[in-house]
């Protein structure tokens, strides 16, 4: 039997509340959803001496919403927020894809964005889809308000630039996307992936543009693949440019090899999943997510 470490319990009363809380105890972690952080607390490779509950908070940080160009998705809302968002349908579809692949009902139903994000697994799906959508992190603290692009957020494996007492408040998305797709190879339905890929980009008289494309399971955090996105910028979406951004995209990956596959593989499967994602977000009704079960 898996048995976490004791530990004390708060309930949050507001967000300033919160910040406090953790500001004044170092061993404090918040906890929402707690589908990321209670398996890590039962295995004790996490042992906070004091939970601290956001759940109180929702009226305050569970939300999805434009703010003119710009979309805003609050730390509180869940995966099922954002999978049955028609905003985010229209507008971010890479990120409605991803969560169709994400675990299942019972943790999309819990499970939170913004602790989604603050636990920095390279194989979370989540943060590879934000990544293509150039996604910035909203953080508040004891020394007030920052925001952080996710590209900055991450600094390695369940690590974050958070400092103490800070908080993820909410997801930016400075703005939508017309298409995108959201590929994945998992070993067996709501799996973490061997190697996924998340694309978005407009289409401009054949030729793509605002190109962006976030890499998981394939580094030691979540990855964009700039020199992938720099080759298809203006570039119309033919097999031989794909291909040719897939190997680009394949060599920007830097996998460890595990038992979800070898380093090869995992180059190997970013390689054929780029050009597929983008074949699929050009395609009429690619709205479903996709996942391919390897063997």
């Amino acid at each position: 039997m898996q048995v976490p470490a004791s530990f004390d319990y708060v309930v949050a009363a507001s967000v300033d509340d919160a910040i406090a809380k953790l500001a004044a105890d170092e061993d404090a972690r918040v906890i929402a959803g707690g589908h990321s952080l209670l398996p890590m607390m039962k295995l004790r490779l996490a042992s906070p001496g004091t939970l601290i509950d956001l759940s109180a908070l929702a009226a305050d940080l569970r939300y999805v919403r434009a703010d003119g160009d710009a979309i805003r998705i609050g730390a509180l809302a869940t995966h099922r927020d954002v999978l049955e968002s028609p905003l985010l349908a229209q507008r971010a579809r890479v990120l409605v894809e991803a969560e169709r692949v994400i675990a299942d009902p019972l943790v999309r139903n819990m499970g939170t964005v913004g602790g989604s994000v603050a636990h920095a697994d390279s194989a979370e799906d989540l943060a590879a889809a934000l990544l293509s959508l150039d996604a910035t992190v909203g953080i508040r603290g004891p020394n007030g308000a920052r925001e952080v692009p996710l590209t900055e957020f991450y600094l390695g494996p369940y690590t974050t630039v958070l400092e103490q007492g800070e908080l993820i408040t909410e997801i930016r998305i400075p703005r939508g996307a017309a298409r995108g797709a959201y590929l994945k190879v998992e070993r067996r339905a709501g799996d973490w992936a061997a190697a996924a890929v998340g694309v978005s980009f407009d289409l401009d008289s054949g030729a793509l543009s605002n190109v962006r494309i976030g890499l998981c399971a394939v580094g030691s955090t979540s990855l964009r693949a700039p020199k992938a996105e720099a080759l298809l910028e203006g570039k119309t979406p033919d097999l031989s440019v794909l291909k040719q951004a897939g190997e680009t995209a394949a060599s920007e990956s830097e996998p460890i090899g595990d038992g979800r596959g070898s380093e090869a593989y995992k180059r190997n499967l970013v390689r054929i999943l780029l050009p597929r994602a983008i074949q699929g977000a050009l395609s009429a009704g690619s709205s479903n997510g996709s996942t391919i079960h390897a063997n």
